[in-house]
């Protein structure tokens, strides 16, 4: 029989994963920030293929974390991108400006990465049953 194959790459933990991605996130939004002065689309389109790695390199046990992790990560990515007038207020206005304005991307990434973790659970439940 051969032997199963495997999705390359790290296992992150739950924990692991939620750190991977929020870090990502906000050194790709600081980036952002940096290079092209806070282009919201742009760190809206960089945000997918952080939330496909965040579903793919979770463990299988973990799997559920993925799709709640990569909210927080895109709002914590998205405060050195948020354009705030001045002071705590002005920040956070900002902030929700621009979760409002980029919430497609915010849907779109969620959205892919529960398909991931929803296909790489079938195939998990299957393999462990057709084992036992």
């Amino acid at each position: 029989m051969s032997p199963e194959p495997r999705l390359p790459g790290p296992r992150l933990t739950g924990l692991g994963s939620g750190l991977f991605c929020t870090l990502v996130m906000f050194l790709l939004g600081c980036l952002d920030a940096l290079l092209l002065d806070g282009a919201l689309p742009v760190y809206g389109v960089l945000f997918v293929p952080v939330c496909v790695l965040t579903a793919l390199w979770v463990r299988a046990g973990d799997l559920l974390t993925a799709p709640v992790v990569v909210p927080i990560a895109f709002a914590v990515g998205l405060i050195p991108v948020a354009d705030g007038g001045g002071g705590l207020l002005g920040s956070l206005m900002g902030l929700f400006t621009g979760l409002a304005t980029q919430c497609g991307w915010l849907y779109g990434g969620t959205l892919v990465a529960g398909v991931i973790v929803l296909v790489r659970r079938v195939l998990w439940v299957r393999r462990r049953r057709r084992r036992s």
